[in-house]
């Protein structure tokens, strides 16, 4: 809905509201709120009857008269402190809650810093060289802008770290927050309790001072004086207190909504945002290299073409100086005399050398046969040993040791 926004109304505002505060809760809706289980209410009824029915009984001057207004003057003593010891919990969460906000706040800012260092965008073109003074070539920006990424490692991770121990503490915050709910949503019923005797109370003892107003008008007026103006007073109370409680209940309610999207926006800065800037840097990366190969290509282009337009200038030149030459190019008769001539005393000389070493290679060859036909009885002895040896071997010789 937000990109939408965006796209039809560029020029809208964008608004950011806080979360709405803990609504106040009046003491007169306060009651009812939790609600009573029929049969507890017919058993809360029988208990305040018999209450009155005890305390109309009983002389206005006596000492026990006296006791039963002081049970009603005590009447959900023990609720409210119990539900008031919630409220001092409750109390104390925030200020323990603020420093651990506090933390998680600081470490987000931080990430947040070093994340905009760290953005690519920002740093211009990381292409161009690097100058000292603006003059002289010095660096280049892009390995230094990798190196820089490289050292902000151990940084963002140390962030990420104490994010996530924040994280944690949220989560643990919610598990406790939960518990205490469920301890106060208990006291609220017995609250609820105390506040339904006191109302029957109010209004049983109500009835009974009209109906002693002529019998009795003494009873009768200590009944209001006393008794009535107690448990009204009670009522008040109670009333105030189970408003306290209930607004306390929803604010706990509201912390533990408000730490669930702190953990959302602790997961989104942990994992969607360092993406992000890994993403970043991974296409400046890959845009770099890129850019050197395109660069490389042109020269690679430029050179190709200065190579062709040389080849062609050469062979431009070179195909004149064929032509020229092939038209230009003779051989002289003289020369051609020398070269059949030195070729015709070659071939008389070589048959000339094969007169002469036939009788050499008659000699040649009458001695070679000599020496082969003296070699053969050398050969034909040296054989007769060989197998001789094998015999041995074999043990297949007459000269061996009889078995």
């Amino acid at each position: 809905m937000a990109t939408t926004a965006t796209t039809t109304a560029p020029d809208a505002k964008l608004d950011l509201t806080p979360p709405e505060p803990v609504p106040v809760v009046p003491a007169e809706k306060a009651a009812g709120l939790v609600p009573i289980e029929e049969e507890k209410k017919s058993k809360l009824d029988e208990k305040v009857d018999s209450f009155v029915e005890e305390l109309a009984a009983l002389d206005a001057n006596s000492p026990e008269f006296g006791a039963k207004v002081d049970q009603i003057t005590n009447m959900g003593r023990k609720e409210i402190a119990e539900a008031a010891g919630h409220s001092n919990r409750f109390l104390d969460r925030p200020v323990r809650a603020m420093d651990s906000d506090v933390s998680v706040g600081s470490d987000l800012a931080e990430l947040r810093r070093v994340i905009e260092d760290l953005d690519p965008g920002k740093k211009g073109n990381l292409l161009a060289p690097k100058k000292l003074f603006g003059i002289i070539p010095f660096g280049n920006k892009m390995r230094n802008y990798f190196d820089s990424y490289k050292s902000s490692q151990t940084h963002i991770n140390s962030i990420l770290g104490s994010l996530g121990s924040g994280k944690d503490t949220l989560i643990k915050d919610n598990a406790a927050i939960d518990v205490e709910r469920q301890n106060m949503w208990a006291t609220m019923g017995r609250l609820e309790q105390m506040i339904h005797i006191a109302r029957a109370m109010d209004a049983r003892l109500e009835a009974k001072a009209l109906d002693l107003e002529v019998t009795d008008p003494a009873k009768s007026k200590a009944i209001k004086e006393s008794a009535l103006f107690y448990v009204r007073q009670r009522t008040q109370d109670l009333l105030t207190q189970m408003a306290v409680t209930v607004q306390g209940y929803l604010a706990l309610d509201l912390v533990k909504k408000n730490n669930v999207e702190l953990v959302k926006g602790v997961d989104r800065a942990s994992t969607t945002t360092v993406a992000a800037l890994r993403t970043a840097v991974t296409v400046a990366q890959a845009l770099a290299g890129q850019r050197l190969v395109l660069e490389q290509i042109t020269a690679l282009n430029t050179t190709t073409a200065n190579i062709i337009d040389s080849t062609g200038a050469l062979l431009k030149s070179q195909t004149a100086q064929i032509h020229e030459q092939a038209a230009n190019s003779t051989i002289p008769l003289e020369t051609l005399q020398r070269a059949f001539q030195n070729i015709y005393d070659t071939m008389d000389n070589i048959d000339t050398f094969k007169l002469k070493a036939l009788e050499n290679m008659k000699t040649t060859v009458t001695t070679l046969t000599s020496e082969v036909e003296k070699s053969k009885g050398y050969i034909a002895r040296a054989e007769g040993q060989a197998r001789a040896q094998a015999a041995v071997t074999s043990g297949n010789s007459p000269l061996t040791a009889i078995e």
